[in-house]
């Protein structure tokens, strides 16, 4: 969910942060700008000064000698000077664009340029309009006009055409330092971020745990109501709350389940010890007599099955590092005889592996699940059960050659009661593999069930090798 929220989160204080360093950088650029023009307005109104008091006209082109006075040199002394210092082109042009001073002298107004178009609107009797923006990747000049006005009219105009790279380093310098610091303030959010989903996400992380934990068989495991929004504590207080409900209800059906099979046990036993007195009375071999017996079995070892039950899924699990490749060996060695009975071959390859069991618990499954294949593997065939290790688990698995099940009987093993259609008339009470599995939950096991090619049944007894935590 972190996965989720962190980048939504990213996105979003990104998308702030470029709304404002963008305006901030276009205001910076434009500032800077702006002190520029400001200057040049000032100069160019200084020119104009001196230049409205230079009354003689030159004739002729513009590279014929022209008379000069003391003023028209002062002023050209100023530009040359001005250009000299600043490195900015500047001169004054009759309104027929004839210089009547210039620095350098070989600079004139181009026909066609922003030179021209502030020339132009100069002469109507204002200053040019401010140039457009130059930004930090471009080579434009900065021009400004200013009129030279005597007598209400304009007699010249003062141009000044500057460069700008002092003004593009300024504004870049100022736009690095602007994105240094929505770096710095986007480390520091997402600092903040991460804080803030671990601090809302941490409730919801151990409800996640301790929801796995019960849906494995932990009922016992709760949420520690601490830390994260008000919203989630109340949650976790409510689930506790829940869980202590379904415990108790769960608690309630197992107590019941075992005290009506403790209970019935003892009319069953003495209903089996009449029928048994009532077989004496009739003649030997009678069916009816041998039905009913067959079913008072079938119903005690039911009980048996139903008290096994509930108290597996009411016993803490022992939990002990355990070999189990030992333990396996020795339930193949236990159910040879069994096997040999039937006519069926039991093998089993069990190398020396230690995981976290609880052996009698793991005893009593794996003693299920082997009952179970040599139920259904019919004579001359094998059932193998074979140990391995993957490093994280150890597993059991045992192999039959039975008839094995569908795809759809496959989904339903294991649940209370439920026997195959096909096999009914092999006794049992449907509630082995499910003790099993409860057995093996309790521990932190499981027990997964698969097809084994050509036919038959794959039953894989899974056990954790880490050390069980707290």
């Amino acid at each position: 969910m972190s996965a989720r929220l962190l980048p939504l989160l990213i996105v979003l204080m990104a998308a702030v942060l470029l709304a404002l360093g963008l305006p901030l950088a276009i205001s910076v650029a434009a500032a800077e700008q702006q002190k520029v023009v400001v200057d040049r307005i000032d100069d160019t109104a200084r020119f104009a000064s001196l230049a409205q008091f230079v009354t003689d006209r030159p004739t002729g082109s513009r590279v014929a000698s022209t008379p000069t006075d003391e003023r028209r040199e002062t002023l050209r002394q100023e530009l040359t000077k001005y250009h000299g210092v600043y490195g900015i082109r500047a001169g004054v042009f009759y309104r027929s664009k004839e210089p009547m001073a210039n620095a350098p002298t070989d600079w004139y107004l181009p026909d066609e340029s922003e030179g021209l178009q502030a020339f132009n609107e100069a002469l109507l009797g204002r200053r040019s309009h401010d140039p457009e923006q130059v930004w930090p990747w471009q080579r434009n000049r900065l021009v400004v006009a200013s009129p030279v006005i005597r007598d209400g009219d304009v007699i010249a105009v003062v141009v000044t055409d500057s460069p700008t790279g002092q003004m593009r380093s300024k504004t870049l310098h100022a736009w690095l330092i602007i994105g240094a610091g929505e770096a710095a303030a986007m480390l520091l959010a997402l600092g903040a971020a991460l804080r803030l989903t671990g601090w809302v996400l941490r409730p919801v992380r151990v409800l996640d745990a301790t929801t796995h934990d019960i849906a494995t068989g932990r009922l016992k495991s709760r949420v520690a109501v601490a830390g994260g929004p008000p919203e989630l504590r109340r949650l976790a207080r409510s689930f506790n709350e829940m869980a202590d409900n379904v415990e108790d209800v769960l608690e309630q059906q197992r107590a019941f389940v075992a005290d009506a099979s403790h209970q019935l046990r003892n009319p069953l036993s003495a209903l089996l010890l009449r029928i048994e007195l009532l077989a004496l009375e009739l003649p030997q071999g009678n069916e009816e007599i041998a039905s009913v017996r067959t079913e008072g079995k079938r119903l005690a070892n039911v009980l048996d099955d139903l008290l096994d039950l509930a108290l597996a899924e009411h016993a803490e699990a022992d939990l002990r590092l355990t070999d189990i490749g030992e333990l396996a060996a020795e339930r193949v060695a236990s159910w040879s005889p069994v096997a040999d009975d039937k006519g069926v071959r039991l093998v089993g390859n069990c190398p020396a592996t230690t995981a976290w069991a609880d052996p009698v618990a793991l005893s009593s499954a794996l003693d299920a699940v082997i009952d179970n294949a040599l139920k259904f593997t019919p004579e001359g065939e094998c059932v193998e059960v074979e140990v391995a290790s993957n490093g994280v688990t150890s597993t059991i698995v045992v192999t039959d050659r039975g008839p094995g099940l569908s795809d759809d009987e496959l989904a339903r093993i294991g649940d209370r009661f439920w026997r195959s259609a096909g096999h009914q008339n092999i006794k049992g009470s449907g509630l082995g593999l499910s003790i099993s599995r409860a057995l093996l939950a309790a521990g932190g096991g499981s027990i997964a069930y698969a097809h084994h090619e050509p036919h038959g049944l794959k039953v894989t007894v899974i056990v954790p090798r880490s050390a069980p935590t707290a």
